[in-house]
């Protein structure tokens, strides 16, 4: 007869298998049953990890307890997965240290008896692990030891009993206290126990003995400070009770630290009647009687306690307590006991369910028989409850929450336990709403200061991608355990999916597989969360022809990739997904997708923190937009002044080098320019407007284009510079000074070149010799833009063959660190070490020695143009 049964479900990931460890351990200690814990617990851990690592599938652990032992049973959802079977023929499971069936090789060992059951979707294997013969009243044993490996002992082991009161004094010290310490009963009594107390000696403890006194129970290591002043180890085992006056109080055993003495207080089973004590005198209060004291301060903690204690009031199977949202209209599951708490927390469900009186939370109910009355209690589906008996939590006659107890048996509760349920029911509404109200509060700053958080990181960029990334990762796993975002383009535009993102990284692919493959959610400008089963659907629908298509398959036709991908994407899709409008400036840009894996539900807090980070989302993931389309457009206008592909000129090396200050910008106040006139002609210029950014590009563009229009109508030098300043002039108000270097350019036979320069109020070229002297190429003249006439005049400059002319902006020049300056005589210095280097070495050592000036980065415009004759090969011996 089976008198006590558990279950859960894991997920596929590694990290499953440790939770069904913990599973086991917890429900079999539960159960009382430490003595088979360990064997239960290392066959379970070799059977969730076949199924959730090798057969990639989620597993259900269901623990049984029956007359005679223990029976746990792991499913997987991979049934045609092999088997080791040992048969007559000789055949074995193989070597131990081998992977593959070494669980079952366990289970052969360890249990009294297993199996393998298959149905269509599902493989079982359980195991049996039967109760230990043991004399009656036993209740552990350790194994058999022989005398000389047992413990030393005094001859006598001393257990001091100590009893302290509310306000942490000494009321009680035994005699074997008094051996253990050396302190008298007269010496003690009446004196804080704090004060004997070397705290804390337990390792990697951080509560005080003031705070372990108001523990309902407490065990662990400290040190006594005795009355000779040495500090002696104990182990301590705290539990609270009330002495004869109906005051708490604890008691504390104490023994050496290498001993064990520990209180154990009344087994479950011991009904305490709320209406017998209620009459007990203003002593008694009704709640401690049934929360116990202290009451846990957080929300959790006193739900959690009120269930347990609910459930062994009644002597039932489970107990669960739902909270009511502000409305009153549904109920959150916030606690359970003996439920799968896991998969029904925050679920919701309405007030008025079912169907008669057994639908309403408003009153108390009770079911004789559940299964008389499907649906009645949606939180009982399917796990194996037959009668419920429900009372409502009440504050000032507004509905806060329900509690309920459950039973697997039918007819088990009767109106008796209802009254005394709602009893209990009625001492506690007020507190759970208290502390509802304090978590509410809490969650509420929190919030605030996870926005606060949000809005400063979005505000931090304007790269499209970037916003969308961290959309995603604010969400998950804050607030749910995946994300996936669509935008839309514009009005006519379908939503495309931009960025999706789970919280373990081996299901993010897979999950974007899916989201590709289904039609993107509806698009609703409304505010607020809406449901949407697409991902859930989809999942679980490839999952089952993945899975009936593998089962008719052939051993010598098996996939080689099994149902284990697609069952993990539905398991990681299969809870609760919800859609948020992502609407900036009264349109539609995108939507933000949250989900839960199996089963699981979001809390309504989160999803207020989810919409009203999505209207910031949406307003970030806007302006990125606006800005990207905005640089676009700046960069696409940039390039179009500067020049075209660069022109090779027969018998000279040109280089360029060109930096634009400030972020995006591709063109400032300085440019250059090197394009051909004519046959066996070519022209060049360097120059610098005032300024930086989208003014001085303007007349950047003007001069350029300016420049290359005069020349090839067969302008020169001289002419070409006045009709220029003439048009900047035109400009008016908008115009800006210029200093130009303007020359042309003729390559000669003889390997040599001779240009004819123009330098208009712009830093001299420089022209290096072969000998490595440095000299001014040009003389100085008047810049343009200043005056309406100007006399300008030409210089003509032969290099010869190895000879390089240099010509820079006032960037190079007034390269700062501080007060020093680059200068003229800076950068000549520089270019008298570059005798027989390139000219694009020439470039690059002067760009290196601007840019280790200064430590800072140059925030002027920067353009360097070299020009070199190189000199002529040597002839073939």
């Amino acid at each position: 007869m089976i008198t006590a049964r558990a279950a859960a479900t894991f997920e596929p990931v590694g990290r499953s298998v440790a939770a069904a460890r913990t599973f086991v351990r917890d429900t079999l200690q539960g159960w009382g049953l430490t003595d088979i814990v360990d064997d239960a617990v290392v066959l379970t851990s070799e059977l969730v990890t076949n199924a959730v690592v090798h057969a990639g599938t989620t597993a259900d652990v269901v623990c049984i307890r029956a007359d005679t032992g223990v029976r746990v049973e792991v499913a997987d959802r991979y049934p045609e997965r092999e088997v080791p079977l040992q048969s007559n023929g000789g055949h074995h499971f193989g070597h131990p240290d081998r992977e593959g069936g070494r669980g079952l090789l366990l289970c052969a060992a360890l249990a009294a008896r297993w199996g393998v059951e298959y149905t269509a979707t599902h493989k079982h294997v359980w195991f049996q692990l039967d109760f230990p013969d043991r004399p009656a009243g036993t209740r552990a044993a350790g194994p058999a030891l022989p005398s000389s490996a047992l413990p030393i002992a005094d001859s006598r082991v001393r257990v001091g009993v100590v009893q302290v009161d509310s306000g942490g004094l000494i009321s009680a010290w035994n005699e074997d206290a008094q051996e253990l310490f050396g302190y008298q009963p007269e010496q003690i009594i009446g004196k804080p126990l704090t004060d004997l107390a070397a705290w804390p000696h337990t390792p990697g403890t951080s509560t005080g003995v003031a705070e372990a006194l108001l523990l309902s129970r407490w065990e662990g290591s400290y040190g006594i400070r005795g009355a000779d002043g040495r500090v002696s180890p104990v182990y301590a085992s705290h539990l609270r009770i009330r002495d004869a006056e109906g005051e708490p109080s604890t008691v504390c055993l104490l023994v050496r630290d290498r001993e064990r003495a520990v209180l154990q207080s009344p087994m479950r089973g011991a009904n305490v009647d709320t209406t017998e004590t209620a009459d007990r005198g203003p002593a008694t209060d009704a709640f401690e009687v049934f929360i116990g004291s202290p009451a846990p301060d957080d929300l959790d903690g006193l739900l959690q306690r009120t269930v347990e204690r609910a459930r062994d009031m009644l002597d039932g199977d489970a107990a669960y307590l739902l909270l009511a949202t502000d409305d009153e209209t549904e109920l959150e599951v916030r606690a359970s006991t003996g439920l799968p708490s896991a998969r029904q927390r925050f679920a919701r469900v309405p007030v008025e369910a079912g169907t008669g009186r057994y639908g309403s939370a408003r009153m108390p109910a009770v079911h004789e028989d559940l299964s008389a009355v499907p649906g009645a209690v949606p939180l009982l589906v399917n796990t194996g409850m037959r009668s419920v008996v429900t009372v409502p939590l009440k504050v000032e006659g507004r509905l806060t929450g329900s509690l309920g107890v459950a039973a697997e048996s039918p007819a088990r509760y009767s109106n008796e336990e209802a009254l005394r349920l709602q009893f209990a029911a009625d001492r506690i509404a007020l507190a759970v709403e208290r502390a509802r109200l304090t978590e509410l509060e809490r969650l509420r700053r929190g919030s605030l200061s996870f926005l606060v958080e949000a809005s400063d990181l979005l505000a931090g960029t304007l790269d499209r991608d970037q916003t969308l990334a961290l959309m995603a990762q604010m969400t998950v796993p804050t607030l749910a355990s995946w994300c996936a975002v669509y935008t839309v383009a514009d009005q006519a535009s379908e939503p495309e999916l931009s960025y999706v993102l789970h919280e373990d990284e081996d299901r993010i692919d897979g999950l974007k597989a899916l989201l590709m493959k289904i039609d993107p959610p509806e698009q609703v400008p409304t505010g607020g969360a809406r449901s949407w089963s697409g991902p859930y659907d989809a999942a679980h629908a490839a999952a089952l022809r993945t899975s009936l298509r593998s089962l008719s398959l052939g051993d010598s036709a098996r996939p080689s990739s099994g149902p284990g991908a697609s069952l993990a994407t539905a398991s990681a899709v299969g809870g609760e997904t919800v859609v948020l409008p992502l609407v900036a400036r009264n349109r539609v840009i995108g939507m933000l997708i949250l989900g839960k894996p199996t089963d699981e539900h979001f809390r309504q807090e989160n999803l207020e923190l989810a919409e009203d980070l999505s209207r910031r989302a949406a307003l970030a993931l806007d302006n990125s937009r606006l800005y990207s389309e905005r640089t676009a457009i700046s960069q696409s206008l940039q390039r179009s002044l500067l020049p075209p592909e660069q022109p090779e000129v027969p018998g000279v090396e040109v280089e360029v080098i060109y930096r634009a200050a400030g972020e995006g910008n591709e063109v400032g106040g300085d440019f250059y320019d090197l394009f051909p006139i004519r046959d066996g002609a070519y022209g060049f210029a360097i120059g610098d407007v005032c300024g930086t950014g989208p003014e001085a590009a303007a007349v950047t563009g003007l001069a350029r284009h300016a420049l290359r229009l005069l020349a090839r109508e067969g302008f020169g030098g001289p002419a070409v510079l006045e009709r220029l300043n003439a048009a900047i002039l035109d400009e008016g108000a908008r115009s800006r000074f210029l200093t130009l270097l303007y020359g042309e350019l003729w390559p000669q036979h003889d390997g040599s070149a001779v240009l004819k320069i123009v330098c208009a109020g712009h830093p001299l070229p420089l022209r290096l010799r072969q000998d490595g002297s440095v000299e001014a190429a040009a003389e100085p003249q008047p810049l343009l833009g200043v005056m309406e006439d100007l006399e300008l005049y030409e210089q003509t400059v032969t290099l010869d063959p190895g000879d390089v002319l240099l010509c820079v902006t006032d960037g190079v020049t007034e390269r700062r660190e501080g007060t020093r300056m680059l200068s003229d005589d800076g950068l000549v210095d520089v270019l008298t070490t570059c005798t027989g280097l390139t000219a694009g070495a020439v470039a690059a050592r002067v760009l290196r020695a601007v840019e280790r000036f200064a430590a800072e980065p140059p925030s002027d415009d920067m353009a360097i143009l070299a020009m070199r004759v190189p000199e002529p090969e040597p002839a073939d011996a």
